[in-house]
Protein backbone atom coordinates (compact mmCIF):
# COMPACT_ATOMS: atom_id res chain seq x y z
CA UNK A 1 0.00 0.00 0.00
CA UNK A 2 1.25 3.50 -0.83
CA UNK A 3 2.52 5.54 2.17
CA UNK A 4 -0.27 8.13 1.76
CA UNK A 5 -2.99 5.47 1.81
CA UNK A 6 -1.31 3.73 4.74
CA UNK A 7 -1.26 6.98 6.74
CA UNK A 8 -4.88 7.79 5.90
CA UNK A 9 -6.05 4.27 6.77
CA UNK A 10 -4.24 4.16 10.11
CA UNK A 11 -5.39 7.67 11.05
CA UNK A 12 -8.99 6.78 10.20
CA UNK A 13 -8.90 3.62 12.28
CA UNK A 14 -7.38 5.54 15.19
CA UNK A 15 -10.21 8.07 14.86
CA UNK A 16 -12.81 5.28 14.97
CA UNK A 17 -11.23 3.72 18.04
CA UNK A 18 -11.17 7.07 19.82
CA UNK A 19 -14.68 8.23 18.97
CA UNK A 20 -16.87 5.17 18.35
CA UNK A 21 -14.85 2.84 20.64
CA UNK A 22 -14.31 0.26 17.90
CA UNK A 23 -11.98 -2.73 18.26
CA UNK A 24 -11.53 -3.80 14.63
CA UNK A 25 -8.40 -2.64 12.82
CA UNK A 26 -9.55 -2.08 9.21
CA UNK A 27 -13.00 -0.68 8.50
CA UNK A 28 -12.94 -0.19 4.74
CA UNK A 29 -11.26 -3.22 3.23
CA UNK A 30 -13.57 -4.43 0.46
CA UNK A 31 -13.61 -8.11 1.49
CA UNK A 32 -16.48 -8.80 3.88
CA UNK A 33 -18.78 -11.74 4.57
CA UNK A 34 -21.66 -12.26 7.00
CA UNK A 35 -24.46 -14.68 7.70
CA UNK A 36 -27.71 -14.05 5.84
CA UNK A 37 -29.78 -13.76 9.03
CA UNK A 38 -27.36 -11.16 10.41
CA UNK A 39 -27.46 -9.19 7.17
CA UNK A 40 -31.27 -9.12 7.15
CA UNK A 41 -31.26 -7.49 10.61
CA UNK A 42 -28.32 -5.10 10.30
CA UNK A 43 -28.46 -3.83 6.72
CA UNK A 44 -31.82 -1.99 7.09
CA UNK A 45 -30.20 0.07 9.88
CA UNK A 46 -27.25 1.20 7.74
CA UNK A 47 -28.06 4.67 6.39
CA UNK A 48 -24.91 5.43 4.41
CA UNK A 49 -24.70 4.41 0.74
CA UNK A 50 -21.15 5.59 0.12
CA UNK A 51 -17.68 4.83 1.49
CA UNK A 52 -18.85 5.00 5.12
CA UNK A 53 -21.19 2.03 4.55
CA UNK A 54 -18.54 -0.53 5.65
CA UNK A 55 -17.70 1.35 8.82
CA UNK A 56 -21.33 1.80 9.84
CA UNK A 57 -22.06 -1.88 9.27
CA UNK A 58 -19.08 -3.00 11.37
CA UNK A 59 -19.93 -0.60 14.21
CA UNK A 60 -23.49 -1.92 14.33
CA UNK A 61 -22.27 -5.52 14.25
CA UNK A 62 -19.84 -4.89 17.08
CA UNK A 63 -22.39 -3.04 19.22
CA UNK A 64 -24.89 -5.89 18.85
CA UNK A 65 -22.37 -8.34 20.25
CA UNK A 66 -21.41 -10.12 17.03
CA UNK A 67 -17.96 -11.62 16.60
CA UNK A 68 -15.80 -9.83 14.01
CA UNK A 69 -12.88 -11.84 12.69
CA UNK A 70 -10.27 -10.15 10.50
CA UNK A 71 -8.33 -12.27 7.99
CA UNK A 72 -5.18 -10.81 6.36
CA UNK A 73 -5.22 -10.58 2.55
CA UNK A 74 -2.69 -9.55 -0.10
CA UNK A 75 -3.63 -6.13 -1.43
CA UNK A 76 -2.27 -4.41 -4.55
CA UNK A 77 -2.72 -0.64 -4.56
CA UNK A 78 -4.15 0.96 -7.69
CA UNK A 79 -2.05 4.06 -8.47
CA UNK A 80 -4.75 5.29 -10.88
CA UNK A 81 -7.44 5.48 -8.18
CA UNK A 82 -9.98 8.27 -8.83
CA UNK A 83 -11.31 8.47 -5.26
CA UNK A 84 -11.62 12.09 -4.06
CA UNK A 85 -9.89 11.84 -0.69
CA UNK A 86 -11.09 15.23 0.63
CA UNK A 87 -14.80 14.71 -0.11
CA UNK A 88 -14.59 11.11 1.13
CA UNK A 89 -12.95 12.23 4.38
CA UNK A 90 -15.64 14.88 4.97
CA UNK A 91 -18.40 12.34 4.30
CA UNK A 92 -16.76 9.88 6.70
CA UNK A 93 -16.50 12.53 9.43
CA UNK A 94 -20.19 13.31 9.01
CA UNK A 95 -20.91 9.59 9.28
CA UNK A 96 -18.90 9.27 12.48
CA UNK A 97 -20.82 12.17 14.03
CA UNK A 98 -24.19 10.74 12.93
CA UNK A 99 -23.52 7.22 14.20
CA UNK A 100 -21.97 8.53 17.44
CA UNK A 101 -25.06 10.66 18.08
CA UNK A 102 -27.36 7.71 17.36
CA UNK A 103 -25.44 5.50 19.78
CA UNK A 104 -25.32 8.18 22.48
CA UNK A 105 -29.06 8.91 22.29
CA UNK A 106 -30.11 5.26 22.09
CA UNK A 107 -31.89 5.77 18.76
CA UNK A 108 -30.68 2.44 17.37
CA UNK A 109 -32.62 -0.70 18.48
CA UNK A 110 -29.51 -2.52 19.62
CA UNK A 111 -31.20 -4.35 22.51
CA UNK A 112 -33.87 -5.77 20.20
CA UNK A 113 -31.35 -6.98 17.64
CA UNK A 114 -29.12 -8.49 20.31
CA UNK A 115 -32.11 -10.43 21.63
CA UNK A 116 -33.02 -11.61 18.13
CA UNK A 117 -29.48 -12.82 17.52
CA UNK A 118 -29.25 -14.52 20.91
CA UNK A 119 -26.53 -12.26 22.30
CA UNK A 120 -26.10 -10.98 25.85
CA UNK A 121 -28.46 -8.15 26.87
CA UNK A 122 -27.28 -4.57 26.78
CA UNK A 123 -25.42 -3.33 29.83
CA UNK A 124 -22.05 -4.36 31.16
CA UNK A 125 -20.17 -6.61 28.79
CA UNK A 126 -19.94 -10.23 30.05
CA UNK A 127 -16.15 -10.01 29.94
CA UNK A 128 -16.10 -6.84 32.02
CA UNK A 129 -15.45 -4.45 29.12
CA UNK A 130 -17.16 -1.14 28.59
CA UNK A 131 -20.97 -1.26 28.45
CA UNK A 132 -22.58 -1.29 25.05
CA UNK A 133 -25.70 0.74 25.73
CA UNK A 134 -26.70 4.15 27.07
CA UNK A 135 -27.42 4.43 30.77
CA UNK A 136 -25.23 1.49 31.84
CA UNK A 137 -22.66 1.99 34.62
CA UNK A 138 -19.31 2.67 33.06
CA UNK A 139 -15.81 2.94 34.49
CA UNK A 140 -13.91 5.95 33.12
CA UNK A 141 -11.32 5.13 30.43
CA UNK A 142 -7.64 5.24 31.37
CA UNK A 143 -5.54 8.35 30.82
CA UNK A 144 -4.04 7.14 27.53
CA UNK A 145 -7.45 6.32 26.05
CA UNK A 146 -8.80 9.65 27.25
CA UNK A 147 -5.96 11.46 25.50
CA UNK A 148 -6.52 9.54 22.24
CA UNK A 149 -10.27 10.18 22.28
CA UNK A 150 -9.80 13.83 23.25
CA UNK A 151 -7.43 14.31 20.30
CA UNK A 152 -9.78 12.54 17.87
CA UNK A 153 -12.77 14.63 18.99
CA UNK A 154 -10.60 17.72 18.66
CA UNK A 155 -9.87 16.87 15.02
CA UNK A 156 -13.57 16.35 14.33
CA UNK A 157 -14.41 19.62 16.08
CA UNK A 158 -11.86 21.49 13.98
CA UNK A 159 -13.29 20.06 10.76
CA UNK A 160 -16.83 20.95 11.86
CA UNK A 161 -15.71 24.47 12.84
CA UNK A 162 -14.20 25.11 9.40
CA UNK A 163 -17.35 23.84 7.66
CA UNK A 164 -19.67 25.98 9.81
CA UNK A 165 -17.45 29.03 9.39
CA UNK A 166 -17.55 28.73 5.60
CA UNK A 167 -21.34 28.24 5.58
CA UNK A 168 -22.06 31.15 7.94
CA UNK A 169 -19.53 33.63 6.56
CA UNK A 170 -21.72 35.05 3.75
CA UNK A 171 -24.52 35.91 6.19
CA UNK A 172 -22.63 36.81 9.38
CA UNK A 173 -19.26 38.07 8.20
CA UNK A 174 -15.90 36.86 9.44
CA UNK A 175 -16.26 37.73 13.15
CA UNK A 176 -19.88 36.61 13.41
CA UNK A 177 -19.22 33.36 11.57
CA UNK A 178 -16.19 32.74 13.78
CA UNK A 179 -18.20 33.23 16.97
CA UNK A 180 -21.11 31.10 15.70
CA UNK A 181 -18.86 28.23 14.60
CA UNK A 182 -16.85 28.32 17.82
CA UNK A 183 -19.95 28.26 20.05
CA UNK A 184 -21.63 25.40 18.17
CA UNK A 185 -18.50 23.25 18.06
CA UNK A 186 -17.70 24.04 21.72
CA UNK A 187 -21.10 22.67 22.80
CA UNK A 188 -20.73 19.60 20.57
CA UNK A 189 -17.13 19.08 21.72
CA UNK A 190 -18.16 19.14 25.39
CA UNK A 191 -20.99 16.67 24.76
CA UNK A 192 -18.73 14.31 22.82
CA UNK A 193 -15.95 14.43 25.42
CA UNK A 194 -18.50 13.90 28.19
CA UNK A 195 -19.72 10.65 26.66
CA UNK A 196 -16.77 9.27 24.72
CA UNK A 197 -13.65 10.59 26.47
CA UNK A 198 -14.75 10.54 30.10
CA UNK A 199 -17.46 7.85 29.96
CA UNK A 200 -20.33 9.85 31.47
CA UNK A 201 -23.81 8.75 30.32
CA UNK A 202 -27.29 9.97 31.13
CA UNK A 203 -28.60 13.52 31.46
CA UNK A 204 -27.68 14.14 35.08
CA UNK A 205 -25.56 17.32 35.41
CA UNK A 206 -25.46 17.66 31.58
CA UNK A 207 -26.46 21.33 31.78
CA UNK A 208 -23.82 22.09 34.40
CA UNK A 209 -21.20 20.30 32.32
CA UNK A 210 -22.07 22.45 29.30
CA UNK A 211 -21.79 25.67 31.31
CA UNK A 212 -18.44 24.59 32.72
CA UNK A 213 -17.33 23.49 29.26
CA UNK A 214 -18.12 26.94 27.86
CA UNK A 215 -16.13 28.49 30.73
CA UNK A 216 -13.16 26.32 29.78
CA UNK A 217 -13.64 27.31 26.15
CA UNK A 218 -13.58 30.99 27.10
CA UNK A 219 -10.35 30.51 29.05
CA UNK A 220 -8.74 28.91 26.01
CA UNK A 221 -10.03 31.70 23.76
CA UNK A 222 -8.67 34.31 26.18
CA UNK A 223 -5.29 32.56 26.20
CA UNK A 224 -4.96 32.51 22.42
CA UNK A 225 -6.39 36.02 21.89
CA UNK A 226 -4.29 37.42 24.75
CA UNK A 227 -1.12 35.88 23.33
CA UNK A 228 -1.78 37.46 19.96
CA UNK A 229 -2.60 40.83 21.54
CA UNK A 230 0.59 40.68 23.62
CA UNK A 231 2.62 40.01 20.49
CA UNK A 232 1.15 43.07 18.78
CA UNK A 233 1.94 45.21 21.83
CA UNK A 234 5.56 44.03 21.84
CA UNK A 235 5.85 44.15 18.05
CA UNK A 236 3.30 46.47 16.36
CA UNK A 237 3.86 44.99 12.91
CA UNK A 238 4.96 41.38 13.44
CA UNK A 239 5.81 39.03 10.59
CA UNK A 240 2.97 36.65 9.64
CA UNK A 241 5.22 33.70 10.43
CA UNK A 242 5.83 34.99 13.97
CA UNK A 243 2.08 35.39 14.47
CA UNK A 244 1.57 31.82 13.35
CA UNK A 245 4.21 30.52 15.76
CA UNK A 246 2.62 32.40 18.67
CA UNK A 247 -0.84 31.07 17.79
CA UNK A 248 0.40 27.49 17.46
CA UNK A 249 2.11 27.63 20.86
CA UNK A 250 -0.91 29.34 22.44
CA UNK A 251 -3.32 26.79 20.95
CA UNK A 252 -1.19 23.90 22.19
CA UNK A 253 -1.22 25.44 25.68
CA UNK A 254 -5.00 26.05 25.43
CA UNK A 255 -5.59 22.44 24.35
CA UNK A 256 -3.54 21.10 27.25
CA UNK A 257 -5.38 23.44 29.65
CA UNK A 258 -8.75 22.31 28.25
CA UNK A 259 -7.94 18.62 28.77
CA UNK A 260 -6.70 19.21 32.32
CA UNK A 261 -9.78 21.24 33.27
CA UNK A 262 -12.22 18.83 31.63
CA UNK A 263 -10.63 15.89 33.39
CA UNK A 264 -10.01 17.49 36.76
CA UNK A 265 -12.97 19.86 37.08
CA UNK A 266 -15.82 19.51 34.58
CA UNK A 267 -15.99 15.71 34.42
CA UNK A 268 -14.23 14.82 37.66
CA UNK A 269 -15.72 11.74 39.30
CA UNK A 270 -17.17 12.81 42.62
CA UNK A 271 -17.44 10.30 45.41
CA UNK A 272 -20.97 10.14 46.80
Amino acid sequence: MAPKRELISRSYNLLLRGTLLTRFSDAQCGFKAMRADVGRRLLPLVEDTGWFFDTELLVLAERTGLRIHEVPVDWVDDPDSRVDIVSTAIADLKGVVRVGRALATGRLPLAEIRAQLGRHPLGRHPLGRHPLGPGAPEAPPGLFRQLVRFAAIGLLSTAAYLLLFLLAHPALGAQGANLFALLVTAVANTAANRRLTFGIVGRQHAGRHQVQGLAVFCLGLALTSGSLAGLHIAEPDPHRGLELIVLIVANLAATALRFVLLRGWVFRRRVA
